[in-house]
């Protein structure tokens, strides 16, 4: 990646994270995440969720199917800065390790919510790109 998409990802703090079931069938969730330079980490937290953690449709996506897609956006009202990264890529759920534990000093550097909630317990998304490409004002 180039320097300013570096710096793009550094700064937008939102991703939007699409899985799909064994069947194709896609779902899309906003999402808080880090890259570390080589993967990206998404943790599963402690945000009110209408189902139990460890049962969330994308982590049970992500067993059926690893491709997944990963959209990094930024919109304004001056389309000449519109922008975005979209990264295709194969993921798994981590429970614990080095890459769990790493991902958890990152996130809790880049989000200060996570200082307080207790994603050192829970699932984390790691991505792999595979495919990278940007558009626009990055």
């Amino acid at each position: 990646m180039t320097r300013a998409e570096l710096a793009f990802l550094r700064a937008v703090r939102i991703a939007h994270l699409a899985t799909a079931d064994a069947a194709g069938q896609p779902h899309v969730v906003p999402i808080c995440f880090v890259f570390d330079g080589k993967h990206f980490f998404s943790p599963i937290d402690e945000k009110p969720k209408r189902t139990a953690p460890r049962k969330l449709k994308r982590l049970r996506n992500i067993g059926e199917n690893p491709r997944v897609s990963l959209v990094i956006d930024r919109y304004n009202e001056n389309w000449a800065k519109l922008a975005y990264i979209l990264i295709i890529g194969k993921a798994r759920v981590l429970v614990s390790g080095a890459n769990h534990r790493k991902a958890v000093n990152l996130l809790r550097r880049k989000y200060p919510q996570y200082r307080r909630m207790r994603i050192d317990r829970l699932p984390m998304i790691w991505i792999r790109p595979t495919r990278t490409t940007s558009w626009g004002a990055v």
